[in-house]
């Protein structure tokens, strides 16, 4: 999803799963505890004393048509987490600790109804109760520089909009090409992986970031079906898998239009992992591997890697108000090598309009679209195939993802999202797996509500 996000976006949208809103205070994020004064006391003197508890919960109902099957599902997502301001606690200055650990109820509407690379929802997941991040970070000359050790994922922090988070399918976050290019899919919801994060930030407008993690958080390599069970508690903290490692830059900045200006961030970056991969049509015989005189055996490559650019900008904003609220714009883009990975090109936009209706201040309307293309290798493959064996093998090529979604809130920390989804071409154009005499795995149309509650 991919997900990490309550209160991923600057403007504190809500939306799942949670890291930390790093632009708010505890006390300005939105919480049901200011509509219960009980509540709010009680999380008030946990503040003081250093920690901030979150209890949040998702529950939302998903239905299709088109895909490999047709109905609907429920499911749900409870988290609890503690972060701990170490000064306050200890005395220990500069230095915080985080945990924690997610309960996953039902069943995903891609993975048993659709077969579709864009996940169609970020708290899809295999059921289960598993811990997600465990870290302790220690700040140095006064917030210039930070370093965070321990279970971590990586799209807490690196490849993030602060306008992507408002939407239901797991891509807008984690986005297909890395879930699908590295193995394991990588240190992202709802599996994390031992690592470290250094965190630099030399003034206001600039953040640059360098981690590096285990580069397999189950050790199962490209057979990503098996991820969730193999780390079913997200307790395998293995270490002797080669290393991922994610840079990033970002740059904040505002635009001289208008009275006030208009706010944007550029994020610019590239992981490499330093394991080995296949080549997906080469064999070292130098044949395609879809030829029948072939040894079948691969090409090695040692490593792999990606590059990627994401842009936020706002383009109209509210007079004198929230420089958040208004219509803001986002898009990214990632290119992977063709030759050992499944996709090479990935690519996204979103329009969102924030607090346009004065009598809704705090609701959220979005449009986004994703774009995922699979490798001309892949495709190449996929030819050889039919040439070779049967001709009716479809060429895969690209997944489509259409999203169309309304965030009300109804008092602070608990959201309405009905929100509607169009898949083209799901699974690339692939076969529909449980019949293939039906050819392609049609098009297919979502529609869901999310309930989010946090506290």
């Amino acid at each position: 999803m991919a997900f990490c996000g309550l209160a991923r976006a600057e403007e504190a949208v809500l939306t799942t799963p949670t890291p930390q809103n790093e632009s708010a205070s505890p006390e300005d994020q939105p919480s049901i505890s200011t509509s219960a004064p009980a509540l709010g006391e009680f999380k008030k003197a946990l503040l003081d004393r250093g920690f901030n508890l979150q209890i949040n919960y998702f529950g939302e109902t998903l239905g299709n048509t088109g895909g490999v099957r047709q109905g609907a599902i429920y499911e749900g997502l409870l988290e609890m987490s503690i972060d701990g301001d170490l000064q306050k606690i200890a005395g220990l200055k500069g230095a915080s600790f985080h945990v924690n650990a997610y309960q996953i109820h039902g069943r995903g509407l891609s993975t048993y109804n659709i077969f579709n690379y864009s996940t169609i929802s970020g708290i899809e997941a295999r059921r289960t109760t598993r811990l997600f991040e465990l870290w302790f970070e220690q700040e140095f000359f006064d917030g210039l520089a930070s370093v965070r050790i321990g279970q971590l994922a990586a799209d807490t922090e690196f490849i993030l909009s602060d306008i992507d988070a408002l939407y239901f399918n797991g891509t807008y976050g984690w986005p297909n090409i890395t879930s699908t290019n590295l193995p394991g899919t990588g240190p992202h919801y709802p599996v994390t992986t031992p690592g470290v994060r250094l965190k630099l930030t030399p003034n206001d407008q600039t953040t640059l970031l360098l981690a590096v993690f285990n580069g397999d958080p189950a050790g199962v390599g490209l057979d990503t079906a098996l991820t969730e069970i193999k780390n079913p508690a997200g307790i395998n903290s293995r270490l002797k898998d080669p290393p991922l490692a994610i840079a990033e830059a970002q740059y904040k900045y505002t635009l001289p239009i208008g009275a006030d200006g208009l706010a944007g961030k550029v994020r610019i970056g590239g992981w490499r992992h330093f394991g080995k991969f296949d080549d997906i049509y080469f064999g070292v015989d130098g044949l395609s591997l879809a030829n029948p005189s072939s040894n079948g055996i691969p090409i090695t490559h040692v490593g792999d890697f990606g590059i990627y650019g994401i842009i936020d900008q706002m383009i109209w904003r509210l007079p004198g108000d929230d420089p958040k609220k208004g219509i803001g714009v986002y898009g990214f883009a990632m290119a992977c090598p063709p030759n050992r990975n499944l996709m090479e090109f990935d690519a996204q936009i979103g329009v969102s309009f924030a607090g346009l209706w004065d009598k809704r201040p705090h609701d959220i309307f979005g449009l986004a679209a994703s774009f995922s293309k699979l490798s001309s290798s892949v495709q190449q493959l996929d030819r050889d195939a039919a040439f070779y064996s049967d001709p009716w093998t479809p060429v895969r090529n690209y997944e489509l993802a259409l999203e169309l979604t309304y965030q009300a809130q109804i008092v602070p920390g608990l959201i309405i999202q009905p929100d509607f989804q169009y898949i083209f071409n799901p699974g690339a154009g692939a076969v529909n797996p449980i019949n293939p005499t039906l050819g392609k795995i049609p098009n297919a149309a979502v529609f869901g509500l999310r309930v989010g509650m946090k506290y």
